[in-house]
């Protein structure tokens, strides 16, 4: 095995404890699980850029792999590119779009890849590996990646439950560094986001994974036995699209939803901050599939619906009254349900999405929030189809759901 070249600490990009922290490790294997704004994948990132940098070290290449494309696109790929940019190291002539590598001068490249099978993962060897958020791969996909790399590989999650890395890597290997990231790692962070964060500390299981980023339970979903699927298959029939708003705090979801086999496939279509109006509208009008089709929105925003209206999308408000989280939570409940590989976020918040607990730790009629917007966007698209007809009689569209 070629011998690990270590980096300069340097930190003209957000010198947070979380940076340091990252260049302080040494071992073979560097596992940082963390919470939310955590800054887990930027300080990363900015390793990996000085890595690339180095003199010393040339023609190497570096993989930065998640689940799906999607997810990198919305993600550490963004990242990286403000990054550079924020640097001043960016050169739109070291971009390869179609390959999605950024050759550095040293003759490095930085690639991103989405691996989603093993065949996959039998692809050429790489000198460091880093996998985003790892709990979405399974692990021999992980371990054939790591098998793969010759000098070091970088792992993050957040830690909502156990997975391969508790059970198979952590009590069998001495190369090891692993540690834990919070929000309080990451003064870069504005106060507003900090108070967003601590807001959530009386729901114990959000606060236990996100905020101190401590190991999850998972007791008391509120969803059961959805399955995965590789894509959606050509004999689906597309019914509608959900999408739930956010901006600078939250993301904008939207989530294809398709009959098929009795039930319904999931496809998420976007997840990501910071979207305007005109760049949603974009979006859907640029989804290979029914772009023209009918999207349920969230009514809590209905300027930004007639907005959208205005640019050509076929959208209406959802039917919202008293009760009708409850009530469309169990109609989706009722159905079978399949979701696609590229779905990465939408089954993060499947799998955290937990009934409340009071006081004396028993589960109550409540969902938590927080980690919930690909769900609301599931929830409003499919209680459109679903509800009963005296529902969507009775119901008004009121911008307060109770």
């Amino acid at each position: 095995m070629d011998a690990i070249i270590e980096v300069e600490k340097k930190f003209s990009f957000s010198d947070t404890t979380s940076t340091r922290k990252i260049f302080e490790l040494r071992k073979r294997i560097r596992a940082v699980a963390g919470g939310t704004s955590a800054s887990k994948t930027i300080s990363i990132l900015v390793w990996l850029i000085d890595y690339c940098q180095q003199k010393h070290s040339k023609n190497k290449l570096a993989s930065v792999i998640s689940e799906s494309f999607p997810h990198l696109e919305g993600g550490a790929m963004l990242d990286f590119q403000n990054i550079m940019k924020d640097r001043g190291y960016w050169n739109d002539a070291r971009w390869h779009g179609t390959k999605h590598q950024y050759t550095f001068e040293t003759g490095n490249i930085l690639e991103f890849k989405s691996i989603d099978t093993y065949g996959k993962a039998h692809g050429p060897r790489r000198d460091i590996l880093f996998i985003n958020e790892c709990n979405n791969l399974d692990y021999k996909i992980a371990d054939q990646l790591i098998t793969r790399t010759r000098e070091i590989v970088w792992l993050d999650w957040n830690p909502s439950s156990e997975f391969w890395f508790y059970s198979e890597m952590l009590p069998n290997r001495d190369d090891i560094d692993f540690i834990t990231l919070t929000y309080k790692d990451n003064e870069a962070l504005d106060e507003i986001t900090v108070q967003e964060i601590e807001s959530h500390k009386h729901n114990k299981n959000w606060w236990t994974v996100y905020g101190l980023g401590q190991l999850g339970t998972i007791e008391g979903r509120i969803y059961k036995d959805w399955q995965p699927i590789d894509a959606v298959p050509f004999e689906a029939r597309f019914e509608r699209r959900g999408l739930d708003f956010g901006y600078s705090n939250d993301p904008t979801a939207i989530i294809a939803i398709y009959r098929w086999n009795g039930g319904y496939i999931l496809d998420e279509e976007v997840y990501r901050k910071g979207l305007l109006n005109k760049n949603i509208a974009d979006l859907i009008k640029n989804q290979p599939t029914e772009s023209d089709g009918l999207v349920i929105a969230d009514s809590a925003e209905p300027k930004s619906i007639d907005e959208i209206k205005l640019y050509g999308i076929n959208i209406l408000p959802a039917v919202k009254g008293k009760g009708s989280i409850l009530t469309g939570i169990q109609f989706v409940q009722q159905q079978k349900i399949w979701y696609t590989a590229r779905s990465v976020n939408l089954k993060k918040e499947y799998d955290n999405y937990l009934w409340l607990k009071d006081k004396l730790d028993r589960i109550i009629n409540e969902p938590e929030q927080g980690l919930d917007h690909a769900l609301d966007a599931v929830r409003y698209g499919l209680n459109s189809i679903l509800a009963p007809a005296e529902y969507q009689q009775n119901a008004t569209v009121t911008y307060h759901d109770i």
